[in-house]
C-alpha cells in the first residue's frame, strides 16, 4: 500500500525517529501505526547494541531541584562527542533523567535503569535510553546519579559550562531567603572551582592523616635544612604541613576565592553571609559531579576515519 507523507509526519512525531526510519516502518507494517512503532522500538534496541561499545565520556551532568529545595538529584549522561551532549535534544533527554532521579526510589543505577519512565511508562529507563540512542545516532550511557534531602534547609546547585560541572551544597539553616541562597551559589561556584574533597577536616580519617604523616616525615627528615633538628621541631613541622594540605582539601577551611583581603576562609565567608541574612546556617556537605571524570576519551584521527570508511565502503 501507498505511504502518505501525513503518516510518516505522525509518525515521526510520536516516536522521533528520522524520515526514513518512519517511512521503513509503515512499509514493513502496512501502514499500521501501532505495528510501526514496535518495529522502530525493536529497531532501536537493535542499534543501541551495536552502538553499545563506543566509548561514551563526553555528554553533560544535570541536576533537579524540588520546589521546596528540600530535595535535589544530580545526574551524569554520557554521548561520544560534545557536539550531541549540546544537542538540545539530548540536553531535553537528560533533564528527564534527571527528573526521573529526583523522584526515584531506586538505590542503585541498575534499579533505576529498570525502572519504568516517567517519559513514557510503557518503557523502562534503559528501553527509553535505547530508543535515544536510535534517535541521536550516538552511544549514550546514564552514568550514575545521586538524591540528596536536607529537611531543615535548603539545597543549591550550580552549573558548570553548559553540565561540564555541576556541584549541589548542602545548608543547614534557620531561615530559607534569597541571601541564604546566593550564598549557598558562591559556595557550590567555590566547590566547582576549588576541588575540595571534604567538607570539613572532621570528615578526613585518621588512617589518612597517619598515611600523610608517614609522608611528610620522611619528606621533612630527607631535608638537608632539618638535618640535626630535635624531634619536637621536626613532629612540628609535620604537623604544619598536614594542617597546610588539609587546609586545600576541606571546603570550610580553604580561602575563600572572592574573598577581598585573600586570607577570609569559607567557614567565615558563611558565617558572615548568614549574619547578613539574619539567619543562622552551616554548610552540611556538597556533591561535585564533573562529566567525563575517570573515564578513559578516544582519541580521534576524523581524517583516517572518513578514509576507513569510503574503504569500507
Amino acid at each position: 500500500m501507498a505511504i502518505t507523507a501525513s503518516q510518516v509526519k505522525e509518525l515521526r512525531e510520536m516516536t522521533g525517529s528520522g524520515m526514513m526510519d518512519c517511512k521503513k516502518a509503515l512499509t514493513a507494517t502496512e501502514g499500521n501505526i501501532e505495528k510501526a512503532i514496535e518495529w522502530l522500538r525493536e529497531k532501536g534496541l537493535a542499534t543501541a547494541q551495536k552502538k553499545a561499545g563506543r566509548i561514551a565520556a563526553e555528554g553533560v551532568s544535570m541536576a533537579a531541584i524540588s520546589e521546596d529545595g528540600k530535595k535535589a538529584a544530580v545526574v551524569e549522561v554520557n554521548s561520544e562527542t560534545d557536539f550531541v551532549a549540546q544537542n538540545e535534544k539530548f540536553q531535553a533527554y537528560v533533564k528527564q533523567v534527571a527528573e526521573q532521579a529526583l523522584n526515584t526510589t531506586a538505590s542503585t543505577l541498575e534499579e533505576f535503569m529498570a525502572e519504568p519512565s516517567i517519559a513514557d511508562p510503557s518503557k523502562t529507563v534503559e528501553e527509553a535510553l535505547a530508543a535515544q540512542i536510535a534517535v541521536i545516532g550516538e552511544n549514550l550511557k546514564i552514568r550514575r546519579f545521586q538524591q540528596i534531602e536536607e529537611p531543615n534547609g535548603v539545597l543549591v546547585a550550580y552549573t558548570h559550562q553548559n553540565g561540564k560541572i555541576v556541584t549541589i551544597v548542602d545548608i543547614e539553616t534557620d531561615s530559607v531567603n534569597d541571601a541564604i541562597r546566593e550564598m549557598g551559589k558562591n559556595v557550590a561556584m567555590q566547590v566547582t572551582s576549588m576541588r575540595p574533597q571534604y567538607t570539613s577536616d572532621s570528615e578526613v580519617s585518621q588512617e589518612y592523616k597517619d598515611h600523610e604523616i608517614e609522608i611528610l616525615t620522611k619528606q621533612i627528615e630527607e631535608d638537608p635544612k632539618m638535618a640535626g633538628k630535635p624531634e619536637k621541631v621536626i613532629l612540628g613541622a609535620v604537623q604544619g604541613r598536614l594542617k597546610k594540605e588539609l587546609k586545600e582539601i576541606c571546603l570550610l577551611d580553604q580561602i575563600y576565592v572572592k574573598a577581598e583581603d585573600g586570607k577570609q576562609s569559607v567557614a567565615q565567608y558563611v558565617q558572615q553571609a548568614a549574619k547578613e541574612a539574619g539567619a543562622k546556617a552551616g554548610i552540611k556537605g556538597f556533591v561535585r559531579y564533573e562529566t567525563g571524570e575517570g573515564l578513559e576519551k578516544k582519541s580521534e584521527d576524523f581524517a583516517a576515519e572518513v578514509a576507513a570508511q569510503m574503504a569500507g565502503n
